[in-house]
């Protein structure tokens, strides 16, 4: 038996928010309690109105004011010596890092979140900690290591009756078995998740169902109708929430409906709605996958056989340089089909490559359920004007 979804996210003053709460009002309701916890000198109150309001920045697509906020957060945790309130900011600033693409930064904040969410007896901080590495591996195709992690995370969920991770969890699950073909398995998880996230009233949730429940109805039974109904569905709740992220994932998947349909023109318009909407908040996971729809849109409509192969080829550098195994794959698989083989084969970039003007840290490989945790004192973020980033274990670039 699940309760109704609650937002743990939303701390100190603000716990009456609800994980309902349209991003704009989370974020006005946070700097207001910030602005009053930084002037009465509570730091501990600021640590937790600031991790709202890092949360709502990071969702609405504002990456700069996000790590802005998380960082703060993160410092004025540690001066009151708040483990858990540190956890949690390291668990935002983590989900940060994998929302622009940062894995291996990601690995590193989220690993230390979940260290001291267990030294301070924060079940919660922890799990979601948890839960984010596993995401992070999934995102990367690193099924094989991160799945008996989902699995664990999903029977603790399910054990403490919490419906939200529980529905997270069947929604990861469900995607890897997509992803490997195990459609009607991937159909039956996305619809335990859907249901469980109506219940309890957990409208982001159900959503992100939806929106797995609509790509299953169009690859696997050919229902154009359905998936787009799906999508229109969970797109209402996107918007109502102010959802930027989930809303341009929504548009993408749309893509991909009208793409399978061989509605190759409305599919090129939605490809290139979701692309713009993913570079205004810096997703560049979400912005290659549309730019790989668009690409193959193009090349249906007429474009040459040169332009594809060269957008195709660019697309593999990056997919291997972000660090995603199964969107480069996809890529592959797009060459063959409209490049040839041998010109695939031929544009084929080894694992791990960089262009030189990349800047973005290495992917690091998933780690498998029960590898240890990263160990040590947590990191020391910089004043917000000298720069400087958390102590050794992350990278210059990235915490600027």
């Amino acid at each position: 038996m699940y309760g109704k979804a609650f937002a743990p996210e939303y701390q100190g003053a603000l716990t009456s928010l609800s994980v309902n709460s349209s991003l704009t009002d989370v974020l006005a309701a946070g700097r207001e309690r910030l602005a009053a916890a930084e002037r009465a000198g509570q730091r501990i109150e600021a640590a937790r109105s600031g991790l709202a309001v890092a949360e709502a920045h990071r969702r609405l697509g504002q990456v700069g004011e996000a790590d802005r906020a998380w960082k703060a957060s993160y410092r004025a945790a540690r001066e009151a010596g708040d483990t858990g309130a540190m956890a949690w900011a390291l668990w935002s600033g983590g989900t940060l890092a994998r929302q622009r693409g940062a894995f291996a930064l990601a690995w590193r904040l989220l690993g230390y979140a979940a260290e001291l969410g267990e030294r301070g007896g924060d079940v919660v901080v922890r799990g979601y900690s948890l839960a984010g590495l596993a995401e992070t591996g999934r995102i990367q195709g690193d099924y094989e290591a991160v799945g008996r992690l989902h699995e664990r995370l999903l029977a603790e969920a399910r054990r403490r009756g919490e419906a939200r991770h529980t529905v997270w969890a069947l929604e990861g699950i469900a995607q890897m078995h997509r992803n490997t073909g195990s459609y009607d398995t991937a159909y039956a998880l996305f619809e335990e998740a859907a249901g469980i996230a109506a219940r309890a009233d957990d409208r982001r949730g159900h959503a992100w169902a939806l929106r797995g429940l609509a790509d299953l109805r169009s690859v696997r039974d050919g229902d154009v109708a359905g998936a787009l109904a799906l999508l229109s569905e969970a797109e209402e709740s996107c918007r109502a929430m102010n959802l930027a992220g989930a809303l341009a994932y929504n548009h993408k998947m749309r893509g991909n409906v009208l793409y399978r349909a061989g509605r190759y023109t409305e599919a090129r318009d939605v490809y290139r709605q979701a692309l713009a909407e993913f570079r205004a908040i810096g997703e560049p996971r979400g912005e290659a996958l549309s730019r790989l729809g668009l690409a193959k849109s193009l090349a249906r409509l007429g474009r040459d056989r040169a332009g594809t192969a060269a957008e195709l080829a660019d697309l593999a550098r990056t997919m291997d340089r972000i660090g995603l195994r199964h969107a480069r794959e996809m890529v592959t698989r797009a060459q063959e089909e409209f490049v040839g083989a041998d010109a695939a084969a031929a544009a084929a970039v080894p694992a791990g490559a960089a262009s030189p003007a990349d800047t973005t840290p290495p992917a690091r490989s998933a780690a498998p359920a029960g590898t240890a945790l990263p160990t040590g004192t947590a990191p020391a973020l910089g004043s917000p004007a000298s720069g400087e980033g958390p102590a050794s274990s992350v990278s210059p670039e990235v915490v600027r």
